[in-house]
């Protein structure tokens, strides 16, 4: 079983819960949405690690917002992990960056573009803090084992896969429920990522798109097919988000989402 810090409820049976902002706005952002969303699950005993991007590297456009300032990010969100005895993910890109971002956060995650990128992973692997990788868009199921062979071969065997919904055209994903259970023989805990799988990416404007409305769909069949589990980026207020706003939860509708979850869990065990 993957060991994190501070990640409680964990003898339970529930799901496990991966949600924030995509990225570090401001200064006040992450520990006040963190802080609900801890309220939430603890109410709920779901296991619950904090996300939020501290930076983001992979815009469409020049003029998008890509973050304000690392080390001021990476700080902020070590301050919500003590503060909150919480654990924290965020995304690293490259082996500099998980050097960096190591000492901050408890898990690291390797996004869904650079599932293959061998240094990338190794370095992640070698700082000895848990992996997330999520797969490629383009990558199948199957593959995936040679990402986290990539991880595991330094030591580290505390590494989780996630779904994240495959390419389907130019400008459209979609989620292959097969990939959790063939995902899970590989024997690391899978999570499907319900909100950027319903991203509508490379649209004309260079704003990528998306499906709100579809979320709570996802995220139930993906409880119901077994996912160890869910990953959601959350917002306040989803319309003014810096980065990903169009396929983000609102905060306030977490709460029935995750006791709809809770629900189909206990059905299933």
């Amino acid at each position: 079983m993957i060991s994190i810090p501070k990640l409680t409820y964990r003898d339970e049976g529930m799901f496990f819960l991966i949600a924030g902002p995509c990225v570090v706005e401001n200064e006040e952002m992450p520990m006040t949405i963190a802080k609900k969303i801890k309220c939430i699950a603890d109410q709920l005993g779901i296991p619950f690690i904090f996300k939020a991007s501290y930076k983001k590297a992979n815009r469409s456009r020049m003029d998008s917002f890509m973050g304000i300032g690392d080390e001021k990010a990476l700080q902020l969100l070590a301050e919500v992990g003590q503060k909150l005895e919480l654990p924290t993910i965020t995304d690293v890109h490259s082996d500099l960056e998980a050097e960096l971002a190591a000492p901050y956060v408890d898990v690291l995650q390797i996004p869904a573009f650079l599932c293959r990128q061998t240094e990338l992973l190794e370095a992640a692997g070698r700082t000895g803090k848990a992996v997330n990788i999520k797969k490629g868009q383009f990558a199948s199921a199957e593959s995936m084992k040679f990402a986290l062979g990539k991880v595991t071969q330094t030591g580290n065997n505390n590494v989780m896969l996630t779904e994240r919904g495959t390419s389907f055209g130019y400008t459209d994903l979609v989620v292959d429920y097969r990939n959790i259970p063939i995902m899970k023989s590989f024997g690391v805990p899978v999570i499907v990522d319900v909100t950027h799988s319903l991203q509508q990416p490379n649209q004309h404007a260079g704003v990528t798109g998306g499906q709100p409305e579809m979320i709570e769909t996802i995220a139930m069949a993906a409880i119901a097919a077994g996912a160890d589990g869910i990953f959601l980026e959350t917002h306040p207020d989803p319309s003014k988000a810096l980065s990903d706003g169009a396929n983000m939860l609102r905060l306030d509708l977490l709460e029935e989402l995750l006791k709809k979850l809770v629900k189909i869990r206990k059905v299933i065990d």
